[in-house]
């Protein structure tokens, strides 16, 4: 990792098969742009931006510049949020980039928050078997988790990411100034991934959410800037050694630890119908985990309180409707991390020691979940 002392820019490098740089600064349109080309590829010619309905503007004004740089640059607007990551919507993108001419040469960016992100991989990965992509993530959950990974996915009726691939990133550009414009629910929600890497692999995180809450949800503060580029390192280490998530070494679960909090996350977006923001139902699906970990014989007891607390102090929701456990329960069944019949869970024992509980007991999923529960009116 390193910084520019001129722009501030800082690049995270990301080793393996593919490398490939990840950006962190400010001015989409100067500093960051700049490296642009340098990962759309020397023999693209033709661009699409995808984005969400909500970013016209922003979209226009990155087709206009690339446009000037010489490309045949178009923009694919797509719905906002998870409406995104359906079937018919990577079809309409893959028509546009038929009619377009699209090349193995071209390339596809995706500007926008993580649902925009997991499409636009999606879409370039499985376009002619897979063409160069580069994400400009726009909010804070895109930056720290899906922007980085070559994971993309669309969702079924069956589950979230339930169709998708490993698609590399040619590069990832994040632009601290679109935080600026970020509603602040969505700031808090894309903390619920930071925090988790704060659990699973870099404490320091979790000191500097306890040390000034203030600054950790204020998205001019160095405190922000610092959590993000720690939470893209944790990503960056975990992921380098487990692209395809088959497994660490050491006892280590390897990128499944990334899925720290999601098997209940998962279930709660599913059952909400994808209108419950992903880091809040993650914050939950943390909590719930901790508990289980706990009942588990697994965690001590300050750390597992210590989530509550963490989660609490930037405003994320640490329960869920108690009446809701069968729903929630069916649907980890089908979760994509579950072997067969039997469930799994990325579990600490202790802080920054994930593992994986395979087919942990019933009754103690179930007593888990009583601890977190909440009244029905409650949400």
């Amino acid at each position: 990792m390193t910084t520019d002392p001129v722009t501030g820019t800082t690049r995270l490098h990301v080793g393996g098969a593919a490398p490939y740089d990840v950006l962190v600064g400010h001015g989409l349109t100067g500093t960051l742009l700049a490296g642009l080309p340098a990962m759309l590829g020397e023999d693209a010619q033709r661009v699409a931006v995808i984005h969400p309905r909500t970013l016209v503007a922003r979209a226009t004004a990155l087709r206009e510049a690339l446009l000037r740089e010489g490309y045949d640059a178009r923009t694919i607007e797509v719905p906002d949020g998870e409406a995104a990551k359906q079937a018919e919507v990577a079809a309409f993108c893959w028509s546009v980039l038929g009619e377009a001419g699209f090349t193995r040469s071209d390339a596809v960016i995706t500007l926008g928050g993580g649902a925009t992100t997991d499409l636009g991989g999606f879409v370039a990965a499985t376009w002619l078997r897979g063409v160069r992509v580069v994400h400009v993530p726009t909010t804070l959950l895109a930056m720290v988790d899906a922007a980085v990974g070559g994971k993309t996915g669309i969702n079924t009726a069956a589950g979230k990411n339930l169709v998708g691939s490993f698609h590399e990133p040619a590069g990832v550009l994040c632009d601290l100034e679109s935080l600026t414009t970020l509603p602040h629910n969505e700031l808090v929600s894309g903390l619920a991934e930071v925090v988790k890497c704060g659990f699973i692999a870099d404490p320091r995180i979790l000191e500097l959410v306890e040390a000034d809450p203030g600054a950790a949800t204020d998205p001019t503060s160095p405190e922000l800037r610092e959590l993000v580029v720690r939470g893209i390192q944790v990503k960056i280490d975990v992921v380098v050694d487990d692209l395809r998530e088959t497994g660490g070494s050491g006892g280590h679960p390897g990128r499944e630890a990334l899925n720290y909090g999601h098997t209940l996350g998962h279930a709660i977006e599913r059952a909400e119908d994808y209108r419950f923001r992903h880091g809040a139902a993650v914050a939950i699906g943390m909590r719930y985990v901790a508990e289980v970990a706990r009942l588990a014989g697994r965690l001590d007891d300050e750390t597992a309180d210590r989530h509550e607390r963490v989660l609490d102090l930037v405003g994320l929701p640490t329960g869920y409707r108690a009446d809701r456990w069968d729903e929630l329960h069916a649907a980890m069944k089908v979760d994509k991390k579950s072997r067969g019949n039997t469930l799994r869970f990325v579990v600490l024992d202790g802080l920054a020691r994930p593992t994986v509980l395979a087919g942990p007991d019933e009754e103690l999923l179930r007593t888990a979940y009583e601890r977190i529960g909440t009244p029905a009116q409650s949400r």
